[in-house]
């Protein structure tokens, strides 16, 4: 990351409380309040913050540096407590429901602990990768996170996936090269652009082929496109990129010793993670998929930071939302 310039701290802690502000005034406008809305936006802004701080300048490096690997156990600790103040402040909280969140939070802790001082590649690390991707994609989300009509069910697990992913791997496991940073790099206007702008000319030709998406432009929801896009950045795009270029691909690259390899592994794992989207088995769904993953991990080589991947995958599914339906 030498090359590029880093958010700093105040910037991201800015930008934390412009958006978590932003998202609680439209909460408040859709009617939402009292002791479950409080709790609720409490638990989301700690996640969210822990998201943003460790993505700025120097802050995980500071943090190892002065606790190390137990910032890991902190972290999670944390997380944990972000649930509890959800469930209590909800009225939700059930012994089941914090076993589970439990579960989620401190099993990666334990298996990365059990992993010792290994090199990044143990097959802890899989499993936890594993875990924490099944556990956000098939898990009983809207069960776990009830308020408000289980609406903040994906990001609220996502966001606490994240946080113990980051304590695990940053701290537990002390894994290098995961570009976990909002950054930018000379020349990375051309590899973001260039990537979004060749994989979408391959996927609207494919897809259209492949009668899997139909030209269909919602200019109802222009409006809305700023939102939906910031949306997709956070909640899909970069949870995403960290757990598969940052993360997998990383790890897969380095046990192959080949970037070549981990790149084209990951990208196919990516494409058929997605193969239960809109039905079983989704092929189509799974060859676009992995393309595009093919183009999210050449823009992570290129740049080092999963920020620029996740610009890129923002885009494609943002374009893919707007002007596509998908048969």
């Amino acid at each position: 990351m030498s090359a590029a310039r880093q958010l700093g701290i105040l910037p991201a802690l800015g930008l934390w409380a412009v958006l978590c502000f932003a998202g609680a005034v439209y909460a408040s406008w859709l009617g939402y309040g009292g002791r479950g809305f409080a709790a609720t936006v409490t638990a989301f802004a700690w996640l969210f913050l822990v998201v943003l701080l460790l993505a700025a300048r120097g802050v995980s490096e500071g943090l190892a540096a002065r606790f190390g690997s137990a910032a890991g156990h902190l972290l999670a600790a944390a997380a944990f407590f972000a649930y509890l103040i959800y469930a209590f402040g909800t009225n939700t909280f059930s012994i089941p429901r914090a076993a589970a969140a439990a579960l989620l939070v401190f099993l990666p802790v334990i298996l990365a602990a059990s992993a010792e001082k290994r090199p990044a590649g143990a097959w802890q690390d899989f499993v936890i990768i594993a875990a924490v991707w099944t556990a956000v994609k098939f898990g009983p989300v809207k069960w776990l996170w009830p308020y408000p009509e289980a609406k903040l069910a994906h990001v609220l697990t996502a966001f606490l996936a994240i946080n113990v992913a980051l304590g695990v791997f940053l701290f537990l496991r002390g894994v290098d090269g995961v570009g976990y940073s909002v950054a930018w790099g000379r020349h990375w206007s051309f590899f973001i652009l260039g990537s979004f702008a060749v994989f979408a000319a391959i996927a609207i030709f494919l897809g259209q082929a492949l009668h899997f998406i139909s030209f269909a432009p919602n200019w109802s929801a222009s409006k809305a496109l700023p939102f939906t896009a910031l949306a997709i950045f956070f909640f899909t795009a970069w949870p995403e990129e960290f757990l598969f270029r940052g993360l997998l691909q990383n790890t897969l690259s380095r046990i192959s010793k080949s970037d070549l390899a981990g790149w084209w592994t990951a990208s196919v794992i990516f494409g058929f993670s997605h193969i239960t989207n809109g039905g079983f088995p989704n092929w189509r769904y799974v060859i676009l998929a992995s393309i595009a993953g093919l183009f999210y991990g050449w823009t992570w080589r290129k740049t080092g930071s999963i920020f620029a991947s996740a610009i890129v995958h923002a885009l494609v599914d943002t374009l893919w939302h707007f002007l596509f339906r998908t048969l």
